[in-house]
């Protein structure tokens, strides 16, 4: 768990925050549709290539997106 948080971290400051904070310059969908979306890419290609040494950063990237829907999701609640 420490190494996957160490992950999600190190990518969040790779992208510059742009999952919780994104630029919005073509899109304007809201933080939770954003997120959800990278989601539906990654379950492709899982789906398509399967689980091996090739698409376990794809696993990774998964948990750190589903976080950061989480994260999202609470923020757009608190706001309501």
């Amino acid at each position: 768990m420490d190494e996957l948080a160490e992950f999600i971290v190190r990518k969040n400051i790779t992208y510059g925050d742009s999952l919780q904070n994104p630029v919005r310059v073509f899109s304007k969908a809201t933080g939770v549709e954003s997120i959800s979306g990278r989601i539906d890419d990654k379950l492709s290609r899982i789906q398509a290539v399967g689980v091996n040494d090739d698409t376990i950063d794809t696993v990774k990237d998964l948990i750190g997106y589903f976080v950061h829907l989480i994260i999202a999701y609470e923020k757009s609640s608190s706001s309501d």
